[in-house]
C-alpha cells in the first residue's frame, strides 16, 4: 500500500498538497476549513510589518478563458492586511487544533535588517513550522523596492536571507520569481546565504489584454491598468521549467507550484524535483474541495507504479533533461496516419506546406501521402490534427 505521507526538513506532512500564500490563506477561519477538508498544510498570505502601507485597487482580477473555462488569472492583489498579532494568535490556534498540519509563514518587509528580524522574532514565538520569504510578488510591492525587486537581485536576496537565517528558529524557504533570465542565479545566491529550501514559482508578470469594445485594458480600474501576476494553467510550463532548473542546480527541498489543476500536474512537479506542491489559482476557481481528487488520484498512481510514497517519483525525470547540444540528432520519427480516424480534411497538408517542409500531400488512393525525403520528423502534424489520427513512429 502506498502512502501520501512525507516530510521536508523535519516537517511531517499528511500529504504533499499545500495551499499557496494567496487569498485562500488570508483568514484563519478559511485555513481551518481547508484543514478539515484535507489539505496537508498552508502557507499564510504574506505577513508584513503593521506599518507597511498597502491600498488595494478594484477590481483586482482579469481572466483568460477557453470555452468558458478559466485557464488563467491576472491579479494585482497585494499582501495580508491583517496585523502581525492576528497571525501570531492564528498560528497558535491552527497548530493547537490541527497539530498534524503544516503551517508556513510567508513574510515580507522593507529592505531593513531590523524590520525583517523583528517580524521573525514575533513569529518565532509561535509553533509555526517554517518561513517562506516572499522575494517575488510582481506588482505593487516592487514599486516599494520589495517583492520582485528583491528577488531579481542576488545581492539583496542574499542579504535578507542572511538576516532571516540569523534569527529564524525554523527552516527558511525562499520564494523565487520566474521573472528573471536565470532563476538558478538567484537560487545559488540564497543557498550560499544558508536558505533551507526554495518555493517556486510565484506569478509571472503579464498583461491580460485589451477589451476591443471599450478599448480599455481587460483589467480596468477607472479606465487604467497595470502589469500584474499571471497564474493558472497558462503558466504551468514555466513552473515546470523553473523547478527542473532548480533541481538540476541544487539538492535543497523545493515546494513546487504554478498552474496545478490536477493530480497529474502535481505528479509532474514531483517528477521534476518538488518535495511537495502548493496550489492557489485552481482553489480560487473551484474551491478547497479539489484536494480530495488530488489526493486520491496521486495515491492511486503511486500504487499503480509500485511506489511506496512520492520519494520514488521525486526527480525521476531530471536525468532525462539535457542541453540541445546533447540530444541525439540521429533519432528520427515519421508521421503514421490512422486511416480509420483520418477524414482527409487536409489540415495537416496545409499546415505542413505553410510551415516549411511540404512533406504531406494528397494521395488519391490512401488519402494522405508522406514524402519521407522532405519529412524532418518535427511532429507538428500530429499535434494539429483535429481527429488525433497522426502519431509519430520510428
Amino acid at each position: 500500500m502506498a502512502t501520501l505521507e512525507t516530510s521536508i526538513l523535519g516537517i511531517k506532512l499528511e500529504n504533499p498538497f499545500l495551499l499557496a500564500s494567496a487569498p485562500p490563506t488570508a483568514l484563519i477561519d478559511s485555513i481551518d476549513k481547508a484543514f478539515e477538508i484535507g489539505w496537508g498544510g498552508a502557507v499564510l498570505k504574506t505577513i508584513t510589518p503593521d506599518n507597511l502601507e498597502m491600498t488595494e485597487a478594484s477590481p483586482r482580477y482579469a481572466a483568460m478563458k477557453e470555452k468558458g473555462k478559466v485557464i488563467g488569472l491576472q491579479n494585482i492583489e497585494l499582501l495580508s492586511h491583517r496585523s502581525v498579532q492576528y497571525w501570531v494568535d492564528g498560528i497558535r490556534y491552527l497548530k493547537q487544533k490541527h497539530p498534524t498540519k503544516a503551517v508556513i509563514a510567508s513574510i515580507m518587509s522593507p529592505v531593513d535588517r531590523k524590520s525583517w528580524q523583528e517580524l521573525v522574532y514575533r513569529l518565532n514565538d509561535t509553533p509555526v513550522d517554517a518561513y517562506e520569504l516572499n522575494f517575488s510578488c510582481p506588482h505593487g510591492m516592487p514599486e516599494k523596492g520589495i517583492g520582485m525587486a528583491i528577488g531579481t537581485t542576488t545581492e539583496i536576496s542574499t542579504l535578507i536571507t542572511g538576516w532571516v537565517k540569523d534569527v529564524a528558529e525554523k527552516p527558511v524557504f525562499v520564494k523565487l520569481t520566474p521573472n528573471v533570465t536565470d532563476i538558478t542565479r538567484i537560487a545559488k545566491a540564497v543557498e550560499r546565504a544558508n536558505a533551507d529550501g526554495f518555493a517556486a514559482i510565484n506569478t509571472v508578470q503579464g498583461f491580460m489584454g485589451v477589451n476591443l469594445e471599450t478599448l480599455e485594458p481587460s483589467l480596468s480600474i477607472d479606465g487604467f491598468s497595470t502589469y500584474g501576476g499571471c497564474s493558472g494553467e497558462i503558466v504551468r510550463p514555466i513552473g515546470f521549467r523553473c523547478v527542473a532548473q532548480l533541481r538540476q542546480c541544487s539538492d535543497l527541498p523545493i515546494l513546487g507550484m504554478g498552474g496545478i489543476t490536477s493530480w497529474q500536474d502535481a505528479a509532474q512537479y514531483i517528477a521534476l524535483g518538488s518535495n511537495a506542491v502548493q496550489v492557489c489559482t485552481e482553489v480560487m476557481i473551484n474551491g478547497y474541495g479539489i484536494v480530495s481528487g488530488l489526493k486520491s488520484g496521486l495515491l492511486h498512481y503511486l500504487e499503480e507504479k509500485g511506489m511506496k510514497d512520492i520519494s520514488g517519483l521525486r526527480s525521476i525525470a531530471i536525468p532525462k533533461i539535457t542541453s540541445h547540444e546533447e540530444l541525439n540528432k540521429e533519432y528520427h520519427l515519421f508521421p503514421e496516419i490512422d486511416k480509420n480516424l483520418c477524414v482527409t480534411c487536409g489540415k495537416c497538408i496545409r499546415i505542413c506546406s505553410e510551415s516549411e517542409h511540404q512533406a504531406l500531400e494528397p494521395d488519391g488512393k490512401d488519402g494522405i501521402g508522406l514524402d519521407r525525403e522532405k519529412c524532418v520528423g518535427c511532429s507538428l502534424c500530429s499535434h494539429i490534427c483535429p481527429r488525433e489520427a497522426i502519431k509519430m513512429v520510428k
